[in-house]
């Protein structure tokens, strides 16, 4: 693939990195551990190897436009951000809709959304969901946490693949999401289909909203276990621009491509390592942690600390 522009991908995760730990210093909170582990992996994405068109939606994301319904004709979902589907181009899930904040600081840094739509996350009205949902932006279904995330691709690529299109059906996973069996069926079903036109990325940062997974529910081999059930799996170094794009070239004919991409909830921020393991959302416990974090945590990222107000 090539890249959108100049910008190095790995440059690009560093700016996920910043808006991410931006927000989360004026906010007094934020998914800090998310864009730690995934920003590689989701710059990667954006900015080198998804094939999207241009967005379809206002950069400047709209208010909440109400629910699917006979008199609301203008309903539109999230993945216009991604562009206008087409038989040749990619289309892409986010599985876990905790990472919308590094989802949101992703579309900003590639130029799909503005950066004033990180000021409306999580905002009475706005459909910069929090968790994000099917309205949000870069969001197509609502998956939640349930891990249905990967179902959605597989039936998609399924019908795509029987109309002959050449796009690719994407998702983006977190590995809480292989403590649910509908996971495991729909690698199964996919395999059993033969469908190729199916990729899948994790980020396994071993970390889940209770703490580390090991000590919510042991997943041992996870690799082992998705070629069990049929897919072409490959482990990699999930902060390895280099390492994805070796693993997409491994032969997956009639099989599903799993990219286990192992990372660390705190890399670039190792002053997180004082929170470990409750990681999931860093709301910061006093103004001296906060202040300390800042001073930390914007130094490892090559910035100035953020100028926020106490409160």
């Amino acid at each position: 693939m090539q890249r959108k522009n100049e910008r190095s991908v790995e440059d690009v995760a560093l700016g996920i990195r910043r808006r991410v730990f931006e927000h989360t210093i004026l906010n007094n909170g934020g998914y800090l551990s998310q864009a730690c582990s995934a920003a590689d992996q989701l710059a990667w994405l954006y900015h080198e190897e998804m094939r999207f068109g241009p967005p379809t939606l206002p950069m400047v994301p709209p208010p909440f436009g109400g629910v699917p319904a006979a008199d609301n004709s203008g309903y539109v979902t999230g993945a216009g951000y991604h562009g206008a589907p087409s038989p040749d181009a990619d289309r892409l899930f986010i599985a876990p809709a905790h990472y919308a904040l590094v989802v949101y600081a992703a579309l900003v840094e590639v130029g799909r959304m503005a950066p004033e739509g990180l000021a409306m996350f999580n905002r009475d009205g706005s459909s910069v969901e929090m968790i994000g949902a099917e309205h949000s932006p870069g969001m197509e279904v609502h998956n939640g946490t349930l891990g249905i995330g990967l179902s959605t691709a597989a039936g998609l690529a399924w019908a795509r693949q029987r109309r002959g299109e050449s796009g690719r059906s994407w998702v983006f996973m977190s590995d809480g999401e292989v403590q649910e069996g509908q996971t495991w069926e729909a690698v199964q079903a996919a395999a059993h289909h033969g469908i190729d036109s199916l990729f899948a990325i994790m980020d396994v940062n071993d970390q889940q909203c209770d703490g580390a997974m090991s000590s919510v529910m042991q997943v041992r081999d996870i690799a082992a276990k998705f070629r069990a059930f049929g897919a072409v799996c490959v482990d990699i170094d999930g902060h390895d621009i280099a390492a994805m794009r070796d693993a997409l070239r491994e032969p997956h004919q009639g099989q599903p491509l799993i990219i286990l991409a192992r990372t660390s909830p705190f890399h670039a921020m190792q002053a997180l390592k004082a929170r470990f393991p409750r990681l999931h959302y860093v709301r910061f416990t006093s103004e001296d942690e906060r202040a300390g974090m800042n001073r930390d945590i914007a130094a490892e990222l090559g910035m100035p600390p953020v100028s926020y107000a106490a409160r």
